[in-house]
């Protein structure tokens, strides 16, 4: 099945109140089991709030802010479901839990690494 990364940018949870953290904190919970339970939970995080590091192919490690950066990611979750549709389902459930809007993308597929990892976990 595809994988989708539904996640949402720095910031986009800045308008909740600390008081109402709790309760999205729950909400965001909640869908994160309902997702365990359906099957298509394969991880997620929220990130830390800070700028990346950037390491370059010769090794030179750069930290941001950098001018052509216009967002960061501040949380995301990858689903594995069947269709683009059950995606945006799932992120519709987030957006409501965490009270953000959230993005969707499609993972490429990699049936190399696929058979990696399968051979990895026998």
């Amino acid at each position: 099945m595809p994988q989708y990364l539904i996640s949402f940018n720095d910031g986009a949870m800045d308008h909740i109140r600390a008081e109402e953290l709790p309760d999205v904190g729950k909400a965001a919970h909640a869908v994160i089991q309902e997702a365990v339970n359906a099957g298509v939970w394969v991880f997620g995080a929220g990130l830390e709030r800070q700028q990346a590091s950037v390491v370059a192919t010769d090794g030179m490690v750069t930290d941001g802010p950098y001018p052509e950066t216009k967002e960061v990611i501040g949380g995301f979750v990858v689903v594995d479901v069947a269709s683009r549709e059950e995606a945006l389902e799932w992120a519709a459930k987030i957006a409501t839990a965490c009270r953000c809007a959230q993005e969707v993308r499609e993972l490429l597929p990699d049936p190399e690494r696929d058979a990696m990892v399968r051979q990895a976990d026998r």
